[in-house]
């Protein structure tokens, strides 16, 4: 499926809608280039999941857990891993196969761990269509 978008707001509330319709043990892969929008989408993820913390990307500490909503979101940044296996350090199974969502934000940086089944989501960027369009496709 792809989706467009042609500002934040509208990337939000696409995370907005999807965060609304997730179950738990869902896995998202979020991948697109710096500032295409993958934690705008995260965020308004996690409005749809009832998070009211404030959402940041966690670049530099890879994960920050949210247990406010529905069901815990476990919103990951791998733009830093260098070594998948780094993130067995962290306990990442334990997130993937728990009873939250999983949103991993630079998902191929650690493909090989990431599940079957996994939402594949890419962000791009269409600078012919306006600084702001945003070309969502899931898979």
């Amino acid at each position: 499926m792809v989706m467009e978008s042609y500002s934040a707001e509208e990337t939000f509330r696409l995370g907005e809608m999807t965060g609304g319709k997730l179950k738990p043990g869902t896995v998202i892969c979020l991948d697109g280039d710096l500032g295409a929008g993958k934690t705008v989408f995260v965020k308004g993820v996690a409005k749809g999941l009832g998070v009211t913390d404030t959402v940041c990307s966690p670049t530099f500490t890879i994960l920050q857990e949210y247990r406010d909503g529905r069901m815990p979101l476990y919103h990951f940044d791998v733009y830093r891993i260098e070594d998948p296996e780094e993130m067995y350090e962290i306990g990442f199974d334990d997130y993937l196969y728990g009873e939250g969502v999983c949103l991993i934000e630079w998902a191929k940086n650690v493909a090989e761990l990431i599940p079957e089944g996994a939402l594949k989501i890419t962000i791009t960027k269409d600078l012919d269509k306006g600084l702001s369009y945003r070309k969502i496709t899931i898979e």
